[in-house]
């Protein structure tokens, strides 16, 4: 069907039957300044004249090799994702309330959460949620209610966009109450997590890797956390769960994590995809919808939304959550992806994008002038200290069709010469290495 597929005699009809006499008229309630006026539209063209003129608008582009990371990742993402997701079946807006007319839908969702419960280590997980940041959010109100505390610890190097959408998300509430760690060696330091925990503290958070791209000690955050009484949430990367310890097995209650680098594109920001995984004992504080497969009366196998997000029309104020939909597009392309990588694959995934991030960092620490900003292990991301503001060699090179990271002065003055860099399995040694020399060329 087309943009706009009412002819002339459909609006006059439809003109004729709410009494009024003309678009114009219909629209009369709001002042003209506020309308839009006539449009300027070229003649039409031809299918061949239109391709061509596609073609030359796109010859304009700048190609960019993408060293950023952040929390979106420039990642493959193989043809067959694209030629499933896009099939009619799953191109819908309907929610799978009515199970016997939604198999292919609940089925759908149902492998994805064996599959994020397998990355994560976990018994269970929802139907997905907007983002990595919702799906914490709503992990930290699941940990206050189960604790029945307040305070919830955050570490500095969680992504700060992550911690202002938590502020947000509690801002009208007033609790829980957010507590930040600081972490001046880029990770959370024991002694200083120990100090901070005390029997008010409903949570830790931890992210590994965080936003400086460092691996944290999971084990002995959770260890430290649950000698205290107050539950673990990890936020991790589903990639690096291809070489990395699963939270679940380090002791983790919540598991959470942003899925677009599972078979989504960058998609200039949106949509993502939130993972949201955890322990059995806290099934009931999920928030969304869970799918569950079950078996009808003549024992043919089905599958039916086990938990589902109506409940807060029912419960309203009491209810565990507002949260009333998923990414299912999303995590259906995340299901599909993961399904044609198996695990061997991912770790394929994981493994290259380790080599060329450490390649990468070795070679621009090695360059005058610049140095990694932080030391320890870390997964495919590093804090790279420059001597000049980053935004100012990240502008550079923008000019030699390289993005170099994300100037971390943008979220705190004092990360001002700080650029975050990464690199991925998309990335090749000859954009390594035009990397290198560029940022050469930048520092004189």
């Amino acid at each position: 069907m087309t943009y706009s597929p009412h002819t002339e005699a459909d609006r006059e009809a439809m003109l004729r039957a709410i009494g009024a006499d003309s678009l114009d008229a219909l629209l009369a309630q709001i002042p003209a300044e506020l309308r839009a006026g006539g449009y300027d539209w070229p003649a039409a063209l031809a299918a061949p004249e239109l391709l061509a003129h596609a073609r030359a608008l796109a010859a304009k582009n700048k190609p960019l090799a993408c060293f950023a990371g952040g929390g979106a990742r420039d990642r493959f993402v193989p043809a067959a994702v694209k030629a499933l997701t896009q099939r009619g079946e799953f191109l819908s807006a309907y929610t799978p309330y009515q199970a016997e007319a939604s198999q292919g839908t609940l089925q759908a969702i149902y492998e994805f959460q064996s599959s994020v419960c397998a990355l994560y280590g976990m018994d269970a997980a929802n139907a997905s949620l907007y983002d990595g940041a919702t799906a914490l959010a709503e992990a930290v109100a699941a940990a206050a209610r189960i604790a029945g505390r307040k305070k919830i610890l955050l570490p500095e190097s969680l992504h700060p966009e992550w911690r202002a959408v938590l502020a947000t998300y509690f801002a009208a509430k007033g609790e829980p109450i957010f507590e930040t760690v600081p972490c001046p060696a880029g990770r959370l330091e024991p002694d200083e997590l120990a100090r901070r925990l005390d029997d008010a503290t409903a949570a830790v958070v931890v992210a590994t890797p965080n936003f400086f791209g460092l691996l944290e000690d999971g084990a002995g955050i959770a260890a430290l956390a649950r000698a205290q009484g107050a539950l673990t949430i990890a936020v991790a990367d589903p990639v690096s769960l291809g070489v990395l310890e699963a939270p679940g097995a380090w002791g983790a209650d919540f598991a959470v994590g942003e899925g677009q680098g599972l078979g989504n594109a960058l998609n200039y920001g949106g949509p993502y995809l939130g993972l949201f995984a955890c322990k059995k004992a806290h099934v009931r504080h999920v928030p969304g919808r869970i799918c569950g497969l079950t078996a009808d009366a003549d024992g043919k196998r089905g599958f039916v939304l086990t938990l589902q997000a109506r409940e807060q029309h029912i419960r309203r104020e009491r209810a565990a959550s507002n949260v009333c939909s998923n990414e299912a597009l999303c995590a259906l392309a995340a299901t599909i992806h993961l399904a044609l990588l198996g695990p061997q694959g991912l770790r394929e995934v994981a493994e290259l994008s380790v080599d060329k991030a450490h390649r990468l960092a070795a070679k621009l620490a090695a360059v005058p002038g610049f140095r990694l900003r932080f030391e320890g292990s870390f997964f495919d991301e590093f804090a790279l200290e420059c001597t000049v503001p980053a935004e100012r060699v990240r502008n550079a090179l923008l000019k030699e069709g390289i993005l170099a990271g994300i100037p971390l002065g943008n979220y705190d003055p004092a990360w001002k010469n700080v650029l975050l860099v990464g690199a991925t399995e998309l990335r090749t040694d000859e954009e390594i290495d035009r990397f290198a020399a560029a940022l050469g060329r930048a520092a004189k």
